[in-house]
């Protein structure tokens, strides 16, 4: 037999047939050249950072007035409302600022109505909400009920003014004008708002040829649980009209304002994909949103579940480290942000507003479910989006999983027990490549708290990630293939032994190393496909990127290398193969990856939901697996081709040497992990406690505390601060929503600035003992309209809230978490401050309700109200605290002044 090897330029192989008339010997050399590798990584590299510059970094030009005319979207006049408010400091509910905020809107929507063409009418409406409970169930609002009152809203509707059937079918476009207590919300969310005005501005210049009316919601107290979106939703008379929802949020500051959310009805997402010029939306995005790894809501959600609506939920997600904190401020919004999101914006008002097939109806039922057939979508570079539907993408998985199982199946027939064997340690060398991988990251997330002044040092450069995780990623892949390679280059050896006895050992040796290699490219085939099927069965939406790194490197190796012909010698694989394989599975994912990474790392700044409960390393862990992961699934194809090369030390070397540089300059505290644009979120609250009291009299104990829900201790910032500081878990703090376990407390002058009559109370009124025992609370919050009420559901089995004589929170099925259900409350300045709760307690209480692993016995009620007031202790911790340090604000978080109370079970 004669076999010549015909191997790429690239790859130098080299085959010198050998004849004579009693038998040909072939001899072989299994090598690669190691600047082949390199240019190979270069260019993967190169691409990957290409790909998500011209992805998500490629604004467009801002625009002026001038230019766009009395029809187009400016962002010069856009920003210039976002400058107006955040000027105003920063406006949560029941703030000043945030009377002021809902004037500057007022008079910049009646400004609009002026102007507006002839053909249009625009309605105005200053809406004030009465009081409401939001008793939605899912996601965060798990054993909670969110109750508001005395909110106001600005709401504007433009229709066609001789269209009057065009205002019973409407589009809403909504946002908050609220901000969190620490922050002027030039990102979350007076972007959107700006965006919204100058859009409403175009819209009332067109609106003369709509079929459908556009309502402009800016509305208050989502900040503090969507509160604005309920209240719209439940008491305002244009809300039965809304047949589609379009919600526009902020997690960070600027950028590309993308989809992340849309449907469940598809007509909504594939217009905007026909109408967008720039399209940006990933349904990767929509998946981790889901799947509770982002522990966040929008008032989509509102739309979504209770009024049943459609559409699609938009959010600037650049730069997400200062999200609800000091620096989500004007001179980080990004020029060409605003642009962006309102040309998209405007472009796809003026399709769907004209459109005589606006879905009309309900998209899902009351439990937020729907049997539509949901979209599948996702942009290329930003250019050009993708809509197809689960029902075809599940045709197209099942198809290629079809054919795929087929191909395996026929292939491992023809190759007999030997191909079977060779598949099963590919495989091994997958499983190990994964291990080696997560091992070698998860090495570095344990060390990294150690060396470190902090346990996340790469949130303010990013980049660091790369060296710190990503090159141990890569060299524990390819130490783990290597590995497999190795024992399956053994084994083949042995196979090529005995089916070629005429052939020397060398060149069977060096048949092995190319048919091993072949084999470790083909169980990267296997691990797509694994994936595929699982997407597939669960419907997960980012399944198409399982597809894509599936079919397209299946398909190069199809046409370039394959054989069904077990006789068949192997040949080196060729470069071509894996350029043409990898080029489309890198060009629609590279972006999102990046992306992704970035998002999770800026998010670890708020990762301590509850300070002190998890450890250290537990953020550094959740970015090493995910690396690790990335680089073992984008990776297995290229790393195939290293272990025949001599690329194998320069590898080594190369992420060797990047990690060490990278950990030194953690070590050495050359990059600082926070800064004052990326700052460390801190809190600092001055305390009032009277959880001992029990309704007895007692002097309340007070103390400034300070504690993060960045992870890593404080002693750095104390030492800073000064003013008597004690850090550690010896007086956890039960803030009722979330708990501190480790904090920092001091009790200097943390006996002014507040006054007796501010602390809140909690009386028995009447119980009624027995089988059916009910018992008649009454709380006054005194100076507070922000409180959080927990009620123990292991001893209360249903309970009623009542504002006087107005009932807020009826009896019936309360879900709970963790033994607790809780009430928060949010109002205006107005709201109510005293009110009467109705328990009924469980036929099988037992009055011995504990905490876990604790012999503490746990209260039947525990109440913290809050009020936005600096005392002078506080102002002069704010004062001292460092500059890389910022208050972080969320619904659950207290302000700068609280008041803790209880109520026994004993009582």
């Amino acid at each position: 037999m004669r076999q010549r090897s015909k191997g790429s330029a690239q790859s130098k192989p080299s085959s010198i047939p050998e004849t004579s008339n009693s038998e040909d010997t072939v001899v072989l050399v299994a090598k690669r050249s190691k600047y082949v590798i390199l240019a190979l990584f270069v260019l993967v590299t190169y691409g990957t950072w290409s790909v998500y510059q011209h992805q998500f970094l490629n604004l467009p030009k801002p625009l002026g007035a001038e230019e766009v005319g009395k029809r187009g979207f400016s962002e010069h006049e856009a920003i210039k409302h976002v400058k107006a408010l955040t000027q105003l400091g920063p406006h949560p509910v029941g703030s000043d600022a945030l009377d002021h905020a809902l004037q500057y809107v007022l008079q910049a929507t009646e400004t609009i109505k002026e102007k507006a063409h002839w053909e249009v009418d625009v309605e105005l409406d200053l809406f004030h909400a009465k009081s409401g409970a939001n008793l939605m169930v899912g996601g965060l609002f798990k054993g909670k009920t969110l109750v508001y009152s005395d909110l106001n809203h600005v709401v504007l509707r433009i229709s066609p003014k001789y269209a009057p059937e065009a205002t019973e079918n409407a589009i809403l476009v909504s946002s908050h004008i609220d901000t969190v207590f620490s922050a002027e919300g030039a990102g979350d969310c007076s972007s959107c708002v700006a965006v919204m005005l100058e859009l409403a501005r175009g819209v009332s210049q067109w609106a003369h040829g709509f079929k459908s009316a556009v309502i402009f919601l800016f509305n208050t107290g989502e900040e503090e649980g969507l509160n604005g979106a309920h209240s719209f939703i439940t008491q305002h008379p244009w809300s039965d009209t809304v047949t589609m929802a379009i919600d526009l949020e902020a997690m960070g500051v600027g950028g590309k304002s993308g989809i992340f959310q849309a449907g469940p009805q598809p007509w909504a997402i594939e217009n905007f994909a026909l109408a967008a010029k720039y399209p940006s939306g990933q349904i990767v995005a929509q998946d981790v949103f889901k799947s509770g790894a982002i522990k966040s809501a929008t008032d989509f959600q509102v739309y979504q579940e209770l009024a049943g609506l459609s559409g699609l939920d938009f959010a600037y997600a650049d730069n997400t480290a200062v999200y609800h904190t000091k620096n989500d401020k004007l001179k980080l919004l990004k020029p060409g942000s605003l642009q962006h999101l309102g040309e998209n914006m405007l472009a796809f008002l003026l399709k769907v507003a004209t459109s005589a097939h606006l879905p009309k109806g309900k998209a899902t039922d009351s439990r937020g479910k729907s049997d539509q057939d949901t979209a599948i979508y996702f942009d290329i570079l930003g250019t050009y989006m993708v809509v197809f539907r689960q029902r075809f993408a599940r045709m197209l998985y099942n198809s290629v999983i079809l054919q795929s199982i087929l191909i395996w199946t026929t292939s491992l027939f023809m190759g007999g027990y030997s191909a079977m064997v060779s598949l099963a340690l590919s495989s091994l060398s997958l499983i190990l490549m994964w291990i080696c991988a997560i091992g070698f990251s998860l090495l570095v997330a344990f060390v990294l708290p150690l060396v470190s002044s902090s346990p996340i040092p790469f949130v303010s450069s990013p980049w660091l990630v790369v060296g710190l995780f990503g090159a141990p990623a890569v060299l524990g892949a390819f130490t783990g293939q290597h590995v497999g390679y190795l024992i399956l280059v053994k084994y083949l050896t042995k196979t090529f032994s005995r089916r070629n006895v005429n052939l020397s050992f060398v060149v069977q040796d060096d048949l092995a190393k190319l048919d091993a290699e072949r084999w470790l490219f083909k169980a990267g085939l296997m691990q797509w496909l694994v994936l595929l099927i699982m997407g597939n069965f669960y419907k997960i939406g980012s399944s198409y990127l399982a597809l894509v790194w599936l079919a397209s490197p299946a398909f190069a190796y199809g046409l370039l290398e394959a054989t069904l012909s077990p006789a068949r010698l192997p040949k080196p694989l060729k470069t071509v193969t894996l350029l043409i394989g990898l080029s489309v599975p890198f060009l629609l994912s590279s972006g999102i990856i990046i992306h992704l990474v970035a998002t999770l790392i800026g998010s670890a700044v708020r990762l301590e939901r509850s300070p002190g409960s998890n450890p250290e390393w537990l953020g550094n862990i959740i970015i090493a697996v995910l690396i690790a992961a990335i680089a073992c699934l984008t990776l297995v194809y290229l790393l195939s081709y290293i272990h025949i090369s001599g690329a194998k030390v320069p590898l080594i070397t190369v992420t060797c040497i990047l990690f060490g540089i990278s950990l030194a300059m953690v070590q050495l505290g050359v990059v600082p992990p926070f800064t004052e644009d990326t700052a460390r979120a801190v809190n600092v609250v001055h305390v009032v406690d009277m959880r001992g009291a029990n309704g007895k009299k007692q002097e309340p104990v007070s103390r400034i505390s300070l504690f993060s829900a960045t992870p890593g201790n404080l002693i750095k910032e104390v030492e800073q601060i000064g003013e008597g500081f004690v850090c550690g878990t010896d007086e956890p703090l039960d803030f009722v929503t979330f708990s501190v376990k480790y904090g920092c407390w001091s009790d200097k002058n943390a006996n002014i600035g507040w006054h007796e009559l501010d602390i809140p109370l909690i009386h028995v009124e009447n119980d009624t003992k027995g089988d059916n025992r009910v018992t008649h609370v009454s709380i006054d919050t005194k100076v507070s309209t922000r409180w959080t009420l927990g009620i123990n559901t292991d001893e209360i089995e249903d309970f009623q809230l009542k504002d006087g004589t107005e009932e807020l929170v009826p009896i019936g099925d309360k879900s709970n978490a963790d033994g607790w259900h809780i009430i928060q409350f949010s109002g205006g300045k107005k709201a109510p401050r005293k009110f009467s709760l109705t328990l009924f307690w469980a036929n099988n209480h037992t009055h011995k309700s504990q905490k876990k692993d604790s012999n503490i016995e746990q209260p039947l009620l525990k109440l913290r109200t809050d009020v936005d007031r600096i005392t002078s202790p506080t102002e002069t911790v704010l004062k001292k605290l460092p500059r890389w340090c910022s208050l972080f604000g969320k619904s659950t978080s207290p302000l700068t002044l609280a008041f803790l109370s209880s109520l026994s079970i004993d009582f």
